[in-house]
């Protein structure tokens, strides 16, 4: 595979939601192969997919806004789901001028289902967090995760994690 398609499946894989980087990393690590059969050096596979999952944050932030106003448009949405919206942001804003960035760059970082760049992207927006504070707690998030996971790949690659174990079985499938 020619390392530009290498680079372009891993951004892929990271742009999916609930996925992100938390199973474009580990595909760098296991699965993805130059055409000589070698695989990307692991820094380069953390950085790609580092970097894809920060933009991909900030654009899904930025996008929500013109797409929630062309919704407004319409009688029903603006009527029926708005008005929950802002209920639960209303509810929801003191525990986010409590914990501000801080928190939410912990719900990004966390590398589990459901939470990330895109959920605390959007999350951040309908909450109201302004554009800097999220900029800084979505590179903080990503970064942890990006970090978390690169060990995790890092450790199963050099043998660390024993081959019957739970981590190995859920990031490498052996093909026989």
């Amino acid at each position: 595979m020619s390392l530009l398609l290498i680079i372009f499946e891993l951004v892929l894989f990271t742009c999916i939601p609930a996925l992100e980087l938390r199973f474009s990393i580990p595909m760098g690590f296991f699965a993805l192969k130059t055409e000589a059969g070698v695989p990307l050096d692991w820094w380069w596979v953390a950085t790609i997919c580092i970097v894809a999952n920060v933009i991909l944050g900030i654009g899904v932030y930025e996008i929500l806004l013109p797409i929630l106003r062309f919704m407004c448009r319409f009688k029903w949405f603006a009527e029926k789901l708005w008005k929950h919206v802002e209920v639960r942001r209303d509810k929801l804003r003191p525990i986010v001028e409590k914990y501000g960035e801080w928190g939410l760059a912990l719900f990004i970082g966390v590398p589990l289902p459901g939470t990330g760049a895109v959920t605390g992207a959007a999350g951040a927006f309908l909450l109201g967090f302004m554009r800097s504070r999220f900029y800084v707690a979505n590179l903080i998030g990503v970064l942890i995760a990006g970090i978390c996971v690169t060990v995790l790949c890092l450790l199963i690659q050099k043998g660390v994690v024993a081959d019957d174990s739970l981590l190995r079985t859920l990031f490498i499938k052996d093909v026989h």
